[in-house]
């Protein structure tokens, strides 16, 4: 089946959500219903109602009968003033706030609602003449389409969830709810399906990070300000220090920036309109209005400024591990994926315009690199810009650094598609893309292309023929937000690290109290420590087996069990973590020669183990 024929049965299913949902309240006032990557959903508001997970049952047996009776869809045009009428004769107040936009400027401005689309242009001029409507049966809906030729032929779907939902993704406006639900062209994908969601349920990062004990998200601290605990701060640290060898490699140095800074600086930068979900402070003793930083580049354009650059100096590569804040909706936060205060591998580089084009490349190899070891692959997203005013700078630049990057992404095997419309205010990008263990698409990695803030900061370096040049600013992050790649890495391997992100590596039972094991396993734990190995003693009063099943709820990668047979011979046995076993060992070695091999695999990043 084609996407474009996936996409149409898909929207018929949003469709007759609705229709559902009128039959059984018919007062339900409607939002939109667009397609999602694996389904549908619907935004709706029933006075004095609320919807529960319970409903779902109730719509989709209902969604159900209207398959069953295989009603044909048929598309109509009204003219605009009769749409508006309809709304408001049938009490769809957010159907007549989307037509009368319509009517005024011939857009809704909300690019991600598409409600233009609808609209048919009258000749000659600018301005919707009418809108199109779809109907089925006694249902009637504000829509454009694509629908599938009746309700019969929609494929095999299932209701997931009721969420909450701003109304345009707007606080100040009224909050509906968000019917979801996921739709395939055959059971059997649709089984598939569900058996994933469910092994993410399982796989929950918000569920492992509680139970492997790595972060902890307080009431009191405030929504979407996680706190890392010892082992959560050991994988975060890991992947960093990976992410900063792999820059230092690359000719990228250490810097500092503090994190508040006057609103002048995000002004002078465009930023401070394009991000209004920004914590502003005021000075106790001044004028002075502060911000929390939101990024960090504008930061960096002053030390590049700080002094004269020569032709020679370039490129001035830039990185920082740094917190940035972002007043989220409290409605979108969730766990570690969408937080308050993040933290980047976030780093820059100002080059001359002929080095643009290797900067990227090294880039990009600095990010194969990383999500090879994390055994992640990649799908990459060309961002560039629409025809809509909402970007800086000049367009023959932005035509010219979509050229550069398109051809980089061919020349660099990069699995691509090209987005329009999804650029940076500033300049065009590579958006990184990296696929779960269950399939799943995250961003995380960017590039990001600047002309914009260098001539904003009036930015310069003496070129060879002693004129000021402008010189292009390149934005990178590697990782992204830690906490929003730990979101997804965690699910990704459902808590079992690697054994060089393992928070810990090697834990050690003792069988008994006897002063002897005791010397041994503090002997162990010495060596092992002297290796920079992560190593736990568990000498509980509990059983054996207990400890030990302990461990592996804890996805500890190497258990050690010691007792009078260890202590006498100076040989063990590790017990290792099913996923990482390519063999099962079943013949003991010295504890010099155990150790040395632990730390061997985790200096070198692997992920199996080698016993």
């Amino acid at each position: 089946m084609s996407e474009k024929e996936i996409v149409a049965f898909r929207h018929s299913l949003a469709h007759i959500l609705a229709a559902s949902i009128q039959k059984l309240w018919p007062r339900a006032q409607f939002g939109v219903g667009p397609t999602t990557e694996e389904g549908f959903y619907y935004d709706v508001k029933i006075p004095d109602y609320a919807l529960s997970e319970d409903d779902l049952t109730r719509i989709e047996t209902e969604m159900r009968g209207i398959i069953r009776e295989d009603v044909a869809f048929e598309q109509y045009d009204l003219p605009i003033k009769e749409a508006i009428k309809w709304a408001e004769d049938n009490a769809q107040p957010y159907k007549a706030e989307l037509l009368n936009d319509l009517k005024r400027s011939g857009t809704t401005n909300a690019k991600d609602l598409k409600v233009e689309e609808m609209g048919r242009i009258a000749s000659g001029d600018s301005k919707v003449s009418s809108v199109s409507f779809y109907k089925s049966g006694d249902f009637v809906d504000l829509c454009k389409g694509p629908h599938v030729e009746s309700t019969g032929k929609v494929g095999a779907f299932k209701l997931l969830r009721v969420s909450g939902a701003y109304w345009r993704a707007d606080i100040h406006k009224d909050q509906l709810q968000r019917v979801y639900g996921v739709a395939f062209a055959t059971d059997k994908e649709l089984e598939a399906y569900l058996e994933g969601l469910e092994k993410a349920q399982e796989n929950d990062h918000r569920k492992l990070g509680q139970e492997l004990d790595l972060f902890v998200l307080s009431d009191l601290v405030g929504p979407g300000l996680p706190l890392f605990t010892p082992r959560g701060t050991v994988i975060r640290n890991q992947l960093l220090a990976f992410s900063e060898e792999l820059q230092a490699a690359g000719g990228y140095e250490a810097v500092w920036a503090p994190h508040i800074t006057k609103v002048e600086l995000y002004k002078k930068s465009g930023h401070y309109e394009k991000y209004p979900e920004r914590f502003e402070v005021k000075s106790i003793e001044s004028d002075d209005e502060f911000m929390l930083k939101p990024m960090n580049c504008p930061h960096v354009t002053q030390i590049f400024a700080s002094r004269p650059r020569s032709y020679r100096d370039m490129p001035q590569r830039y990185m920082e591990t740094t917190t940035m804040y972002r007043d989220e909706k409290s409605g979108e936060l969730h766990g570690l994926s969408r937080v308050r205060s993040l933290t980047q591998d976030d780093s820059h580089a100002f080059v001359r315009p002929d080095q643009v084009e290797d900067e990227f490349r090294s880039i990009i190899g600095m990010v194969k690199q990383m999500y090879l070891v994390l055994d992640m692959p990649l799908l990459v997203d060309l961002s560039f810009r629409d025809d809509s005013d909402q970007y800086f700078g000049d367009r023959a630049l932005w035509d010219d650094a979509e050229k550069t990057i398109e051809r980089i992404a061919k020349e660099e095997d990069l699995s691509y598609q090209v987005v329009r419309g999804e650029a940076a205010f500033y300049g065009p990008k590579i958006d990184i893309h990296v696929k779960d263990g269950l399939g799943r698409k995250w961003q995380c990695a960017t590039i990001q292309l600047d002309y914009v803030q260098p001539e904003r900061f009036d930015l310069a370096y003496i070129d060879k023929d002693g004129s000021q040049k402008r010189p292009v600013m390149i934005h990178k992050a590697i990782l992204g937000s830690i906490e929003r790649f730990l979101s997804v890495y965690i699910e990704h391997t459902g808590g079992r690290f690697p054994i060089w992100l393992a928070p810990e590596q090697i834990r050690i039972i003792t069988l008994n109290q006897d002063k002897a094991i005791e010397d041994f396993s503090n002997k162990l734990i010495e060596d092992a420590r002297s290796l920079s190995l992560r190593v736990r003693l568990d000498d509980d009063n509990e059983s054996v087996g207990k400890r030990i099943r302990s461990a592996e709820i804890m996805k500890v990668p190497y258990v050690l069990v010691i007792g009078p047979k260890e202590v006498n011979s100076g040989d063990v046995l590790p017990r290792i973590r099913s996923d990482m076993v390519i063999q099962e060992r079943k013949d003991p070695l010295s504890v010099s020669e155990f150790l040395k091999t632990v730390a061997n695999e985790a200096k070198s990043r692997t992920t199996h183990s080698s016993l």
